[in-house]
């Protein structure tokens, strides 16, 4: 917090009282639960983590929203949390009209709930989820009880060597994005909502404001960077062995973003005449920001036709890779899904048949096809069930439908004027944002593992 209160006293705005009092608050209430503390946590269990990450989460939620409410930009509490929530689960919907003229340390707080948030959301992805058996990079686990091959034998190592590739990254695209026309401030900004596929920006036509391709394309590569796993980026740079890229993730999830990319860009061009040079740019930058559930907006992609239109709903399900800032279903589940429906067919025509399903080179163990399977369920469920409370509360099917799965994919933007990527969630009403920001955070922590908390059994001796 006191980031954002240098940046607005060096830009002369009052605003830096706001996170100062904000810093010495939050630091003093944790100083004193330090202390309160001090004999340690009870001993570590399934239960323990599954409950440690909910309510770090939830803190972690309520701490980032104090600055927004006392902000002079006047945001009730449910806007502030929203806004916070956003920020950290690096969905990228905001609540903020008129950013250009926005407190420049509000802008910053935001990029840096962003890039905290990013952090965060790869730590779970790597280290607690497998633990826990509901997402992540579990499927890692897979292989055998054989660790010689693992890149870091120790957690500690891992993860310096992770926040050393994010920061060189962040560096690498603060440093492009200037030299490519952006002011230092917003190359700052933009570079840590790129890294943590999160896609606030400083104005409120995002990248359109630029009006620059070479920054289209340099938006497009690192948010497909940052899209695939950060484990295999580290193995890859760091101990620079190649068969890292061979995750089959990686070859699903730049499979189909090339096909989509090409296949908008053509239609773009056939349907609106746009030369296709700029229809290339503007695909690959619109498929990139909504696969990698960044959220940016190069032009309002809704006006280009319903086939575009309908290609940006069913990509807001799919998602990055697992291990990376991204969020959506993902790549692996994806896999994983359709081996198991390929293999359940082979069953009924050899039913004595031995058919394991793949992943790669390595078998899926059943727990774990049971827990895509019911992920896939409940994401669903959880869809189809927010889309009947949205209309509840007065709003349309495309806004509403769109709004909670951009929630819970947390990608950003939705369709239609009020929440497509034209528009934001100023307007929308505080039980529907109370509704999004669940979905935010049931998206971001991969659904099982808040919904395994809200559980009687969970409480029980």
């Amino acid at each position: 917090m006191l980031v954002p209160a240098f940046v607005d006293l060096y830009y002369g705005h009052r605003d830096w009282k706001v996170f100062a009092l904000s810093a010495a608050f939050v630091g003093g209430l944790s100083l004193l639960t330090m202390a309160a503390t001090r004999a340690g946590p009870p001993p570590f269990s399934k239960k323990m983590g599954f409950l440690l990450v909910n309510l770090l989460w939830a803190v972690f939620s309520l701490v980032g929203a104090v600055p927004f409410l006392f902000s002079s930009l006047e945001m009730n509490f449910a806007k502030s949390l929203f806004e916070s929530v956003s920020a950290i689960t690096t969905t990228g919907s905001t609540v903020i009209a008129g950013l250009d003229h926005a407190p420049p340390g509000i802008l910053m707080w935001r990029s840096l709930l962003h890039w905290l948030g990013g952090i965060g959301i790869v730590a779970l992805g790597l280290f607690v989820m497998p633990y826990l058996r509901v997402g992540g990079m579990s499927f890692f686990k897979m292989e055998s009880s054989d660790t010689n091959d693992k890149p870091f034998a120790r957690i500690a190592s891992f993860t310096r060597a992770f926040i050393f590739i994010y920061v060189v990254i962040t560096i690498a695209c603060t440093i492009t994005f200037a030299a490519l026309g952006m002011s230092r401030f917003d190359a700052v900004n933009h570079a840590m909502a790129t890294v943590a596929t999160g896609g606030f920006s400083t104005h409120d036509t995002s990248f359109a404001y630029f009006n620059s391709l070479p920054l289209l394309w340099a938006g497009t590569f690192f948010m497909t960077l940052c899209s695939l796993p950060f484990s295999i980026l580290i193995v890859f740079m760091v101990r620079g062995r190649l068969d890292a890229l061979r995750d089959p993730q990686i070859a699903v999830f730049l499979g189909y973003l090339t096909a989509f990319s090409l296949a908008i860009a053509v239609y773009h061009r056939i349907q609106n005449g746009v030369p296709f040079h700029e229809a290339l740019a503007h695909s690959f930058f619109t498929v990139s920001t909504i696969l990698s559930t960044t959220g940016y907006a190069s032009e309002d992609y809704t006006l280009w036709g319903p086939f575009v239109v309908t290609m940006a709903f069913f990509m807001t399900f799919m998602g990055g890779c697992s291990g990376s800032t991204a969020g959506g279903i993902k790549a692996y589940r994806f896999i994983i899904l359709f081996n198991s429906i390929r293999t359940g067919l082979y069953k009924l025509i050899y039913p004595n048949g031995i058919h394991a399903v793949r992943y790669g080179g390595m078998v899926v163990d059943p727990e774990l096809q049971r827990t895509v399977i019911l992920f896939f369920i409940t994401y669903l469920l959880l869809w189809a069930g927010g889309s009947v409370a949205m209309t509840a509360l007065g709003y349309d099917l495309l806004t509403a439908a769109s709004a909670v799965i951009t929630a819970l994919s947390n990608v950003g933007p939705g369709l239609g004027p009020i929440v497509g990527p034209a528009g934001n969630f100023s307007t929308i009403s505080d039980p529907a944002l109370y509704l999004l920001t669940l979905m935010m955070l049931l998206g971001r922590l991969e659904v099982l593992t808040v919904l395994v908390v809200l559980t009687p059994l969970f409480w029980r001796q």
